[in-house]
């Protein structure tokens, strides 16, 4: 995710296209639509979840439920954001603060997950004049690669930080097997921070792609092939999504809702 301002159009990457892809629809919009788009940026490091877009980013966040906004994390700092350089900007900044440290396989490994999320609300006034909302988000996941000690040689934090990623990766692929299987009536996704985060976005309303990232080396062969049957499980997967129509969870709801409040309040003067 590192370099993406650094790179002209033709080497950029799916993230930096989906931003430019994104605000491109925005702003050709002519019909009259509202748009709010706002951006989150978290690690999950030793099961702990910090914010990368804050100002104290060893702060430990928790995870909530509610059921109007589903699973959040509770004070994790939202960005609004206005075109897709500010959304990169927003994912540059928080990466520096993502934590990495040299192992014997890899120099700058990713010791921790990282979920970037895209909040997009819409709003729009149908032929009686009353507002309808729509609202959607994009996460952006990052998983930290699966890593046997034997390899790594790691010792002590960087140990204890491989121990964390490989429960959090098996507990993924423990949800995976259970979505498939489609006979399980618990899906552990309460397993790991990682699983609970990305529940609806696994077997909830949701359309998901991952992206495997393979080694040609024969010396990394159980690594790629533990990789490869993730993304085969994941692909079996089987959602049917839904537009989110009407929400009063999202701001521009909140706002309008002001507004009208306000106006009311006028009217009595």
């Amino acid at each position: 995710m590192m370099g993406l301002q650094d790179k002209g159009d033709d080497l950029k990457g799916i993230i930096p296209w989906a931003f430019k892809h994104i605000f491109g629809f925005i702003d050709g919009d002519t019909t009259g639509k509202q748009f709010l788009v706002r951006c989150s940026y978290l690690e999950i490091y030793n099961e702990s979840i910090l914010d990368l877009l804050g100002d104290n980013h060893e702060e430990k966040h928790e995870i909530k439920e509610d059921p109007d906004w589903g699973i959040y994390v509770k004070n994790l700092t939202s960005v609004i954001i206005k075109d897709a350089n500010e959304v990169e900007n927003a994912m540059i900044s928080g990466s520096k603060n993502w934590k990495t440290g040299e192992t014997k396989m890899n120099k700058d490994s990713s010791r921790s997950h990282s979920i970037f999320t895209l909040f997009i609300e819409m709003s729009e006034k149908d032929d009686k004049g009353e507002d309808w909302f729509w609202a959607g988000k994009l996460n952006l996941v990052d998983l930290a690669g699966s890593e046997r000690q034997s390899k790594t040689e790691a010792k002590g934090d960087r140990l204890k930080e491989a121990q964390k990623i490989n429960l959090s990766l098996s507990a993924l692929g423990n949800v995976i097997s259970a979505l498939v299987d489609g006979k399980s009536k618990h899906i552990p996704y309460w397993d790991s921070k990682l699983t609970w985060l990305l529940q609806d976005s696994l077997g909830g309303n949701t359309k998901t792609v991952m992206i495997a990232a393979l080694s040609p080396a024969d010396y990394n062969y159980d690594e790629t092939l533990s990789t490869l049957w993730y993304a085969s499980w994941a692909k079996s997967i089987q959602n049917k999504p839904k537009i989110n129509e009407d929400p009063k969870d999202t701001l521009l709801w909140e706002y309008a809702e002001e507004i009208k409040k306000l106006k009311d309040a006028l009217r009595m003067f």
